[in-house]
């Protein structure tokens, strides 16, 4: 029994789609957008304000025949979506729970997601083979022979029971599939195709890189995994080369990034820097003694009661920040959100330098001057530099909240936009737990360090006479005058006039 809805696009144009009660919704989305020269990967389908499930057949939607369907633009942010991959035996056997769980974004293609699954296991030590099988038949002949020929052995997807095993369907996205949040379960299988494995792995090398030619890759599927999904044909198109090899050629860079760390710290030695300090890129440009007194200085200033006392002023800001509060807030579009994220970018691209100061666990402290190219590593390797005991674990924690910079030399971990430093910054140096107390209370700085201290000045408050508030002036009620009779309401002017 065959029905049909009714999808109605930009500008009220409107497109009719046959379905069946087996038809999915993402292809009745993708034949819409067909018939009215749109791109499917662009919209999403409601039905009365309400977001329709691609994922799901037609039976089960629960839309009724000759149903109105709307497309909405969807955000041009992809979605982090859980895919478990359910592997068939044996090779499920090595796997806890026979499933291979991890995120990936909406628009990576079923043949990217696949070769993630393989480059990522071979990196945890173990071969996973799916996109590139080949299995042995020996004819008759062949067989008293000795040889044999391999064919491909295609994998099989299937998701909520419908199949995908061609080119074409690996092709498709997450997303064109119905998926654009929450989680889903991928079964694997294999099926035995009557096409070499040598001609097949030569088309499908072939047919990706035309693809790959013709479409812009997506720009989240290197930003949400490790490993680079545009190599995947040049991997398929080996047949001697192991699936463990796939997952070194994507890191081949990452142990370069640390060599990269000294060369960016001679930009923040020309700045505001000593001349000693063009020797030693980790040398501080300041370090500062422990306060003499065991008594805080904020302790010692002069406290008034007035300042303590809430004034109308306070009141009234009170009162404006819970009005503002309590109204209704749009939310940003896609255009002012990338307009906000390209100011902010352009703010910290405009910082050149910013200075960070550590405080060490007996009160002393050591400044830095830091640019774009210094990272977590180099703050760390700074930090060892002046401490008496290097071999002790410590964290860097930013003062004001929680966030522990990361001990780590990549580019990705620049202190300026990693961490969104603009100013002048506090670092508290915080022990590690394993830290003996004998070494707590040693000093922390070494001798040749500490003897270039210098101490901290404190700026003397002058004291304020303390003034009484002014009392407020008593104001009293004025007593209304009743006119007419008793009740206070006003007389007819015709019972004042009455009858002569």
């Amino acid at each position: 029994m065959s029905s049909h809805v009714v999808v109605i696009g930009p500008g009220a144009r409107r497109a009719t789609v046959k379905v069946s009660p087996g038809t999915y919704l993402s292809d009745v989305l993708q034949q819409a957008c067909k018939s009215l020269n749109l791109p499917s990967d662009k919209y999403v389908a409601k039905h009365k304000a309400k977001q329709v499930d691609l994922s799901v057949p037609f039976r089960t939607s629960g839309l009724s025949p000759g149903a109105k369907l709307d497309l909405v633009l969807k955000s041009n942010t992809p979605s982090a979506i859980q895919v478990a991959l359910q592997l068939p035996q044996p090779e499920a056997k090595d796997i806890p729970g026979g499933r291979l769980i991890r995120k990936f974004p909406s628009d990576l293609t079923l043949w990217q997601l696949l070769r993630q699954f393989e480059s990522g296991d071979a990196s945890a030590g173990r071969n996973i083979n799916i996109t590139a099988r080949g299995v042995a038949q020996m004819s008759n002949e062949t067989a008293t022979a000795g040889s044999g020929q391999l064919y491909y052995e295609t994998p099989v997807l299937n998701i909520m029971g419908r199949e995908l095993s061609t080119l074409d369907d690996f092709q498709k996205t997450l997303s064109q599939l119905g998926y654009n949040s929450g989680s889903v379960l991928i079964r694997l299988g294999y099926k035995v195709t009557d096409q070499t494995l040598y001609d097949t792995l030569e088309r499908i090398g072939q047919y990706f890189k035309d693809v790959e030619d013709t479409l812009p890759k997506p720009a989240s599927a290197t930003a949400a995994t490790n490993t680079p999904v545009v190599e995947a044909p040049t991997h398929v198109q080996t047949v001697d080369s192991p699936m463990p090899d796939v997952a070194p050629t994507s890191q081949e860079p990452e142990p370069t990034a640390p060599a990269t760390t000294p060369a960016p710290s001679n930009e923040a030695d020309s700045v505001d820097m000593p001349a000693s300090a063009s020797k030693d890129p980790f040398q501080p440009s300041h370090v500062y003694l422990a306060p003499s007194s065991d008594v805080p200085a904020a302790a010692k200033a002069p406290v008034r009661e007035v300042d303590y006392t809430p004034t109308i002023a306070h009141a009234q800001l009170h009162q404006a920040r819970l009005q503002e509060n309590s109204r209704n807030k749009r939310l940003l579009s896609d255009k002012e959100l990338e307009e906000k994220a390209a100011a902010e970018e352009a703010k910290f691209a405009a910082v050149k330098t910013v200075s960070v100061k550590v405080r060490f666990p007996d009160n002393t402290s050591s400044e830095w001057v830091v640019g774009h190219g210094e990272t977590g590593g180099f703050i760390y390797e700074a930090v060892r530099h002046v401490m008496a005991d290097q071999s002790q674990p410590f964290k860097l924690v930013i003062s004001g909240g929680r966030t522990v910079i990361k001990d780590d030399s990549s580019a990705s971990n620049s202190l300026i936009r990693a961490y969104k430093l603009t100013g002048r910054t506090l670092v508290n140096l915080v022990w590690d737990d394993s830290v003996s107390t004998e070494v707590r209370k040693k000093p922390f700085l070494k001798s040749s360090v500490a003897s270039q201290g210098e101490s901290v000045k404190i700026p003397e408050v002058p004291e304020v006479e303390e003034e009484e508030p002014e009392a407020a002036p008593i104001v009293e009620p004025k007593e209304e005058k009743s006119k007419g009779d008793g009740l206070g309401k006003k007389m007819p002017k015709w019972l004042k006039m009455g009858k002569k």
